[in-house]
């Protein structure tokens, strides 16, 4: 088992976020942005597990993807949850290190944090890479 691949997974969703066209004008960061306004994406954190096998090491990432709005009501920030899951499940990223073997859409949940004026979906989104 190697954690060797998970920046390369990280950035490989970056960029593939960035290409769409849906979130075009929308933050995607790696860290809660200061006062963080507005609506964005949040790539967060990943849990990891050993998937190696008899055809060699591998690995198998929980990335958690989170949609982060102050808009009013969940509407745009689900729209935004929805592209964000169609265009990752299923997805061919190319790795700097690794093999992306599949990655498809795990889980969602939709709250409302502090006094309920600001809206967070968390998606879980399972990867497998070979190393």
């Amino acid at each position: 088992m190697s954690y060797g691949a998970t920046a390369a997974l990280q950035a490989a969703v970056f960029q593939h976020l960035a290409q769409d066209p849906a979130l075009a004008g929308v933050a995607i960061h790696d860290a809660v942005p200061p006062g963080a306004p507005g609506t964005f994406v949040l790539i967060g954190p990943e849990e990891v597990r050993d998937a190696s096998d008899r055809s060699g090491a591998g690995a198998e990432h929980r990335l958690a993807i989170s949609v982060i709005s102050d808009g009013a009501g969940f509407l745009a920030a689900k729209g935004l949850a929805g592209a964000i899951s169609d265009r990752l499940a299923g997805a061919q990223l190319a790795l700097s290190r690794g093999r992306l073997v599949s990655l498809g859409f795990e889980r969602a949940q939709a709250r409302r944090i502090g006094e309920g004026e600001v809206r967070r979906i968390d998606m879980t989104f399972r990867a497998r890479v070979e190393l």
